[in-house]
């Protein structure tokens, strides 16, 4: 027999989390963010505190995408015949993937959209999309990092596998070079932390997704933020950006 919960069966700390969350929300303005950057830029270390701050959802496309297919949802099943035969989910069934987390209650005041859009035409469509609902982009966070200390930050990443510890041979190096601290056991470079595979992702970076940033520059909604900072001035700049 499924059992039904009933407000009584909620313990009343989470309740009161909840309520305050609601209240503290209540109160902040509606936003829809879009992050722009390259890989290793920080977009992972900020989006968290942004979602927290402003009571956003945040919309990985590559989650959401996996997350339909997942749930059999008709567009999931459209996208995975796609993926099934090796081709790209178009562009239309993605943004009808974003339109339809969109009506999750967690994105009720809005949403960090983390990926896309990657071209011109995904953003022209993204916003056809949000007029349809009376909607805009409020602000494109363009997390700009020069490829040299891009290239320093990736290939210098050592992770111990089993654990998921992670150094880097020089902001963060191990005890001994190649060695986890905790087992003793080796590290290894992530596959896609080579600077071959690096050098790649961040010509199509530049190829795709720079026109992007200029498209959304026009309408005045960009924020060039200084991603080479640490993370906490990285944050600080964010936080002046949203106000």
């Amino acid at each position: 027999m499924a059992t039904t919960t009933t407000i009584e069966d909620v313990p009343s700390v989470e309740l009161m989390t909840e309520l305050l969350r609601r209240a503290k929300c209540s109160s902040k303005p509606d936003k829809r963010i879009i992050l722009v950057g390259p890989p290793g830029s920080g977009k992972g270390t900020q989006s968290p505190l942004i979602k927290d701050e402003y009571c956003l959802c945040h919309l990985a496309t590559g989650d959401m995408l996996r997350a339909a297919v997942a749930a059999k949802t008709p567009l999931g099943i459209k996208a995975k015949e796609a993926m099934d035969k090796g081709e790209l989910v178009s562009d239309d069934l993605v943004v009808g993937i974003i339109d339809e987390a969109m009506k999750k209650p967690s994105c009720q005041k809005g949403f960090i959209l983390d990926g896309f859009p990657r071209t011109v035409v995904q953003a022209q469509k993204l916003d056809e999309m949000l007029a349809k609902q009376g909607a805009k982009v409020d602000k494109v966070l363009n997390f700009a990092i020069d490829d040299a200390i891009l290239e320093e930050r990736i290939t210098g990443r050592l992770i111990h596998p089993s654990s998921g510890r992670s150094y880097h041979t020089k902001f963060a190096p191990p005890k001994t070079p190649g060695v986890d601290d905790v087992s003793g056991e080796p590290l290894i470079q992530r596959k896609d932390d080579t600077s071959e595979v690096l050098k790649s992702r961040l010509e199509a970076f530049h190829i795709q997704t720079e026109p992007v940033i200029d498209y959304y520059s026009k309408n005045g909604l960009v924020a060039n933020l200084h991603a080479e900072k640490p993370p906490k001035e990285v944050t600080a700049e964010v936080q002046k950006a949203l106000s």
